[in-house]
């Protein structure tokens, strides 16, 4: 049989078990958070068809947690202005809300000169402006992604940098805009360095004939990358974006065990 003072203690702990399980009830389920990706081949996710070429766009998403949707609204050949044209960016301004996510990386289909998709420098930073001023009137956060390597070296093993210019424009205006930046320009550079000039083939879609039935000639693309390159890329955003972002960083799936590359 209890004792008054066991009885006490027992009834104080039920008490503050119950307590407890009540103040729960009224904790509201954290909010769902939409992460939109706005950009182009690089990030696009493929058709059946193209495998193994891979948009980085498409290993992110199986990065977080169940609070946090990514829509992938990147397609091959576009830029800042025939994503707009196009009406892809009009899909993603439908559809903001505030405390969203716009992941805008473009410049690879703006800076070539001969491709019709392109943009002179004045237009490339007029269009981004846009994006973010458009972003920011929804209450939405945009944050700027300069565009990812391609694999190029020099003759001494060197990678080269063959976005300078537009990449230098998205610095530029995510300075004078105050936007959060992901210099995916650089980092992938400094990645694509780190395999060096044989190695790297393995990041990008290079196949030798008869290796895959969807490239039966085979491949050789310094552009796009396979899974193993794509998911190497996304790993450098999610990195930089856990870094800028609280918030994005609670909604990695197993975010207790700390920031990882």
């Amino acid at each position: 049989m209890k004792r008054p003072s066991q009885r006490k203690t027992y009834w104080f702990s039920l008490a503050i078990i119950i307590l407890g399980c009540a103040a729960l009830s009224f904790i509201n389920p954290k909010k769902k958070l939409t992460i939109f990706l706005a950009g182009d081949s690089t990030m696009a996710d493929k058709k059946v068809s193209a495998y193994p070429e891979t948009g980085w766009g498409t290993p992110f998403k199986f990065f977080f947690d169940s609070t946090t949707v990514i829509i992938n609204k990147a397609q091959n050949g576009r830029s800042t202005r025939t994503f707009i044209t196009d009406g892809l960016w009009k899909q993603v301004t439908d559809n903001l809300k505030a405390d969203d996510y716009v992941l805008i990386q473009f410049g690879h289909n703006d800076e070539v000169p001969t491709k019709k998709s392109a943009t002179t420098e004045t237009e490339f930073k007029n269009n981004l402006i846009l994006y973010i001023d458009q972003t920011r009137s929804k209450q939405a956060i945009p944050v700027l992604i300069t565009p990812v390597t391609r694999r190029s070296f020099d003759s001494t093993g060197v990678v080269t940098d063959t976005h300078a210019r537009y990449a230098q424009i998205v610095r530029d205006v995510a300075t004078e805009k105050r936007v959060q930046l992901i210099d995916l320009d650089q980092e992938s550079m400094a990645l694509v360095q780190r395999f060096g000039p044989e190695q790297s083939k393995l990041l990008y879609n290079h196949l030798q004939p008869g290796e895959n039935p969807n490239y039966p000639d085979g491949k050789k693309d310094d552009t796009h990358f396979n899974e193993l390159g794509a998911r190497k890329m996304a790993e450098i955003v999610l990195a930089d974006l856990r870094r800028l972002s609280p918030e994005i960083n609670s909604r990695v799936a197993g975010s207790d065990r700390g920031l990882t590359r």
